[in-house]
């Protein structure tokens, strides 16, 4: 059954303990007659138990209760509690016993009228139910003892086969050692030829204190040299931004690492030193398909 935010509200504060008299009264009367909101009662009370275990009891300090009793006049001493003398009882009356009331059955053969009713709508759907089970039962194991107009008609069922996706051929791999001057080297830059991702793990490139190293790529087609991102400080820093250029630029392209401040260059133009330069080399050929005619055989001259 579908309840209202009211109706889950309702629960919850139940749970809680937040409701007055009169609302604990309605959710208990509720509770009787509806098992799945009983559920959801006992289920807020599992959820909300929990809160009470978290917490533990606090004993108040003795200053608390002191400006407890003085909020409510009670700090000083008490005076004793005097009773006013309850008036003496009037004089009893003779008792009039009064005559039963008879009873009224009314509601009763009401009730068992409506009793009889359900009962006889209760034994028809029962019925109904098990003809239509035993008219399933017939149809699914032996359809041949059923009427024509009752008989299920045969289904063509058309089944579509469809071949496995065929896998991708690696694309090539292209590597260039960022390095200075050919010594040893710094950073290793791994780019897809297909996607143009590239990858940049650190060799020996050493962190500078408030220094942060960012990669550009350097060529003749771009107005100036673009920054790539600055190289993470892990060992492995991957990046998918040089899909934005053409392959031929980035197959060709120089690429520099510069020291920039900590976050790297907040104009967008490098502002530190070159520190390490390197060119893509094609380091994995693509690998031919498996159906693709093999090359012809060159001629000899």
């Amino acid at each position: 059954m579908a309840y209202s935010e009211d109706h889950i509200a309702l629960a919850a504060e139940y749970a809680l303990g937040t409701l007055d008299a009169d609302e604990r009264a309605q959710v208990e009367t509720m509770m009787s007659a509806d098992k799945d909101f009983t559920a959801m009662v006992e289920a807020w009370e599992y959820r909300l138990g929990v809160l009470n275990q978290m917490v533990g009891s606090v004993e108040p300090s003795p200053e608390v209760w002191e400006r407890i009793r003085a909020a409510t006049g009670l700090a000083g001493p008490q005076a004793p509690l005097v009773l006013p003398e309850p008036p003496p009882p009037p004089p009893a009356a003779p008792e009039v016993v009064a005559p039963p009331a008879a009873a009224d059955n009314s509601n009763v053969i009401r009730l068992s009228a409506q009793v009889r009713r359900w009962r006889n709508i209760a034994t028809v759907a029962t019925a109904i139910a098990a003809a239509l089970v035993v008219m399933i039962a017939v149809g699914a194991y032996q359809p041949d003892l059923l009427p024509d107009s009752l008989r299920p008609k045969p289904r063509a069922q058309v089944v579509e086969a469809k071949a496995p996706p065929a896998s991708a051929s690696p694309s090539a791999q292209y590597v260039a050692v960022l390095q200075k001057d050919g010594g040893s080297p710094a950073f290793i830059l791994t780019v897809d030829g297909a996607t143009r991702n590239f990858t940049v793990r650190r060799v020996g490139a050493q962190a500078e204190p408030g220094k942060s190293y960012e990669l550009w790529i350097v060529s003749d087609k771009l107005q100036r040299p673009r920054s790539l991102g600055v190289i993470g400080g892990s060992d492995f820093t991957a990046r998918p931004v040089l899909s934005a250029y053409a392959q031929e630029v980035v197959n060709q392209a120089t690429y520099a690492v510069t020291v920039e401040p900590e976050g790297g260059s907040p104009t967008g133009v490098a502002t530190g030193p070159i520190v390490f330069t390197g060119k893509l080399i094609e380091a994995v050929p693509p690998k031919t398909p498996p159906n693709a005619p093999p090359p012809a055989p060159s001629k000899a001259r």
